[in-house]
């Protein structure tokens, strides 16, 4: 490669890595990415875009099969596996050649291979084995993502015990299926797959489905979910997992006693770990704990010229966080006046059905900081949208600071919440108080009304209610 001399160089080119090799472009820096396997990274490859085609390809197939809810009329309701997974990985590979295009037009440079730092703005790059090149860059941005945790006893062995990987393009649906990890990517597996006819269990370890969200929202969803089927376990583990002819005998305990399940197929879905091995950061005196880059607000290491963004920095792992911690980044970098991530702001989004979606702090959360919160809440079953579309069932539920009005959380389960949340989190960044959220104008009829409502139920002025 003519050109090894750079301003900026980012190892890895998932939403993080590309965002801000664009980023960085669009600022006059010469810049270069190393990516060893796919443009988009897990996300666009493998996460958030494809697991997102599969749920609408179920979305529909659930819809198809409540026809007759809507007045309407479809025989011979089916699916064909391999064309639900097809779509899926079109999806993904449009998406792919979009990045592609994208870090053309910015004239960044896409290295092709693995790359390890060698020394002080140094990066060696290789591919399969063989050198691809040395490369230098006065700032190095590790941007490597995170790779499915393996617990001993729930090691993947792609064919009875799946990560996101094997989940993503099976051949069949199984007839049985355990889930094991109640997190986005276990709900959202397992949402899937009931839809699809498996019949699904899910086991947590803590005493809530969806951990990261509120206590009462979690609760909602559960009850959901198990209307629609599927078999839940909440502080409860599996202790042993035994691989059998046809299908995997686990055992699973609920600290009362044990019981026996028998599944064709389980999915570990334990959580993420961050890609730091093999890049020669603890050469350099990287400072590493528990898996992951120790940075400040701005992306910045320990090590002057040495940054890290997204999962591979640490939680919240969302695509959209390393988008934003890119963008931050290599703004800092130019100097520019820019804002330290505020994490307390970042929306989660869990696209199982119902659709969870929240920001800001939970209620436990508030009261635990010792806060004196007003609380509102408004269901599905009072908006005319909802009962219109069918979705009567969900909840939104709003938590604001009592002495000065301030919303410090937002909370909702439901259809289409993923779209909702951004009016809460714009609002929370505007710094918003519910005087100002009172005398906003929703439009009807839409579901963002009981976003309103909720506002002024905490207050005591709920309408439709």
């Amino acid at each position: 490669m003519a050109e090894s001399n750079f301003d900026i160089l980012i190892i890895g080119a998932g939403p993080g890595g590309y965002v801000a090799a664009i980023r960085a472009a669009q600022l006059g820096f010469k810049t270069a990415v190393v990516e060893e396997k796919y443009l988009g990274g897990i996300c666009l490859n493998w996460g958030c875009i494809p697991t997102k085609a599969l749920l609408r390809s179920a979305e529909i197939y659930h819809y198809m099969q409540h026809a007759k809810a809507y007045g309407l009329t479809a025989g011979q309701v089916g699916f064909d596996v391999a064309s639900v997974v097809k779509r899926s990985r079109d999806v993904s590979k449009r998406l792919n050649t979009g990045v592609g295009f994208l870090l053309k037009k910015n004239k960044v440079t896409v290295i092709d291979g693995r790359a390890r730092l060698s020394g002080p703005s140094k990066v060696n790059v290789t591919k399969d084995g063989k050198a691809v090149g040395d490369f230098t860059a006065k700032h190095i941005v590790i941007a490597t993502g995170a790779r499915p945790r393996v617990l001993p006893g729930l090691e993947p062995d792609g064919k009875f015990v799946w990560t996101y990987f094997e989940a993503m393009v099976p051949s069949a649906i199984p007839k049985s299926l355990l889930v094991v990890g109640s997190g986005a990517i276990g709900i959202e597996f397992a949402s899937f797959y009931r839809t699809m006819g498996s019949d699904v269990t899910v086991v947590e370890i803590l005493d809530q489905i969806l951990p990261a969200e509120d206590v009462e929202i979690a609760a909602f969803a559960r009850k959901q979910l198990e209307k629609a089927g599927m078999k839940i376990f909440t502080g409860a583990k599996v202790s042993v997992l035994k691989k059998e002819r046809e299908n995997i005998s686990a055992t699973i305990e609920t600290g009362k006693d044990q019981q026996q399940l028998g599944v064709e197929r389980v999915i570990s879905a334990v959580g993420v770990v961050g890609n730091v091995e093999d890049l020669g950061l603890e050469e350099l005196g990287v400072k590493i704990e528990k898996g992951l880059l120790i940075v400040d607000g701005y992306g910045r290491t320990n090590v002057p010229g040495i940054y890290g963004i997204g999962d591979v920095a640490g939680p919240p792992m969302l695509a959209h966080k390393a988008e934003h911690e890119g963008v931050v980044c290599v703004e800092r970098i130019k100097g520019l006046e820019t804002h330290s991530l505020e994490k307390s702001r970042i929306p989660g989004c869990t696209y199982c059905h119902p659709q969870v979606a929240s920001v800001g702090l939970t209620e436990v959360r508030a009261k635990a900081e010792g806060r004196d919160i007003r609380v509102g809440r408004f269901p599905f079953v009072g908006n005319g949208k909802a009962i219109a579309l069918g979705e009567d069932q969900g909840l939104v539920k709003t938590i604001f600071d009592a002495s000065t009005g301030a919303l410090l959380g937002a909370h909702m389960v439901g259809a289409e919440v993923t779209e909702l949340i951004q009016g809460f989190v714009i609002a929370m960044n505007l710094e918003t108080t519910e005087e100002e959220l009172i005398n906003a104008v929703f439009p009807h009829p839409t579901l963002s009304e009981m976003m309103h409502e909720s506002v002024l139920d905490a207050y005591g002025r709920v309408i439709h209610m």
